[in-house]
């Protein structure tokens, strides 16, 4: 058993291929994936997923490389987090790799996710990308340990994803971590406690090896997992157990899925 702790199956190349989508989980054994917000325009589309499908779990929130998107306030996310199939905020951070110039609007505007995080009692899903320095000063100086969460697609080195367990975040890896250049990051992944791992695809993007330069969907989260299984000398079944657990754990604590 296992699950899609990332995906964004809203956009549109998927519209018409859902319920090939989920077929595809099925086949994966793939129980659930998380479909991410990236803007709050679109939060209708991601949300309408969830409460379609028992499969599919929805977050709230606005992608740090949305520079064109309204700054969202903490009662906007507050607000659309309080319905039952949104068991997130974000995803949120700092992307210091995609913008460039004056991007305090940026770290405003986690801020303000954080803020909602603790107000509502969910969890963040946090993307961060050149900016391992300011996103961890401003998780801890926002408190981002009172809401906890998930460092999303995970790419940094162990003091990192250290410093954000210290925090009680989760490290979640993508298919990046089945690249073959990526030596640095299959170390991490070997590395982090398997009670602190998720997996995602992150889908459309980052479609693990053997599907690599594919849309990438939920089904295809196998192929991370069975990578981390192979880093660490363990089954792909205890992997799964662990990885599911810790999605419950941290999104769904009171959920029962046995």
């Amino acid at each position: 058993m296992l699950i899609d702790s990332h995906c964004h199956i809203d956009f549109p190349e998927y519209a018409a291929r859902i319920p090939e989508v989920l077929a595809c989980m099925a086949r994966n054994q793939v129980t659930h994936a998380l479909c991410v917000s990236v803007n709050l325009t679109d939060f209708p589309r991601v949300l309408a997923l969830a409460e379609r499908h028992e499969q599919i779990f929805a977050s709230a929130g606005v992608h740090p490389d949305q520079a064109e998107d309204s700054a969202p306030q903490v009662s906007d996310l507050v607000e659309r987090a309080r319905h039952p199939r949104v068991v997130a905020i974000g995803e949120t951070g700092l992307d210091y790799f995609r913008q460039s110039g004056d991007l305090e609007w940026q770290r405003t505007r986690f801020r303000t996710h954080i803020r909602a995080a603790r107000e509502c009692g969910k969890p963040l899903i946090i993307h961060t990308r050149d900016a391992s320095e300011d996103t961890l000063r401003i998780m801890r100086e926002e408190r981002a340990d009172l809401a906890g969460g998930v460092m999303h697609c995970f790419t940094e080195s162990l003091e990192f994803a250290q410093a954000a367990m210290d925090l009680g975040f989760y490290i979640s890896f993508s298919g990046i971590v089945t690249f073959k250049n990526a030596q640095a990051l299959k170390a991490v992944a070997a590395a982090v406690p398997l009670e602190r791992v998720l997996v995602e695809t992150d889908s459309p993007y980052l479609a693990p090896v053997p599907h690599r330069g594919k849309t990438n969907e939920p089904g295809w989260v196998r192929h991370v997992a069975e990578e981390i299984a192979g880093l660490r000398g363990i089954s792909l079944e205890l992997v799964g157990k662990a990885t599911t657990a810790n999605f419950f754990k941290l999104f769904l604590p009171s959920y029962s899925y046995n």
